[in-house]
């Protein structure tokens, strides 16, 4: 499960010209389900929202209270356009979102859960599978990006970054005019 926080002044979300949902000083949440996204997933980003200190103390100290602590509102909007791919082509692919029934179950889980751990009276959300605009006006600027998988990615093997590289020249001499491929000694980017 990913999400954007953003600390806020205030938020509100429209769908057809009517506010379906509207916060004062608090968080904005975009949140994104993914198709591996399991009640862990949900847990993990739900404790994480309200516990995150983006907040200044009384005194001006910045980054020591939370939403909890302040007792601020939560604004959720569900996104699955955060599970977005944009490596290929223009077109961005979005397999790796979770499809919507399921979605809205885990999502509607998601807003209770958050509830039973903070207040329910403080969270309001869009409205799931609508065209919704969001306006905030964003305060700090402060934006983060939360994962529960920890944005955990594979290291690249370094062999596939020398054959990548390799088919990356070649295709670049392609598009110059030389109309060959690359012979091996050209490519080499061991100094060998």
């Amino acid at each position: 499960m990913r999400a954007v926080l953003q600390k806020v002044a205030q938020a509100s979300v429209t769908v057809n010209n009517k506010v379906v949902g509207e916060i004062g000083r608090g968080v904005c949440v975009l949140v994104g389900i993914s198709k591996d996204d399991t009640r862990d997933d949900m847990e993990y980003i739900a404790k994480k929202i309200i516990g995150i200190r983006v907040f200044d103390d009384a005194e001006g100290n910045m980054w020591k209270k939370s939403t909890q602590d302040l007792e601020l509102e939560i604004l959720c909007v569900s996104q699955f356009t955060l599970y977005g791919k944009t490596t290929k082509g223009s077109k961005p692919d979005f397999h790796d979102a979770m499809k919507s029934d399921r979605s809205r179950q885990l999502f509607d889980d998601f807003v209770e859960r958050l509830g039973q751990l903070y207040d329910r009276s403080k969270i309001a959300t869009g409205e799931f599978g609508a065209m919704m605009q969001v306006s905030l006006v964003n305060d700090g600027p402060v934006t983060l990006e939360l994962d529960s998988r920890k944005f955990t990615y594979k290291k690249p093997d370094p062999a596939l970054a020398t054959k990548l590289a390799a088919k990356a020249a070649a295709k670049e001499q392609r598009r110059n005019g030389f109309g060959q491929k690359a012979n091996a000694e050209d490519l080499d980017t061991n100094g060998d």
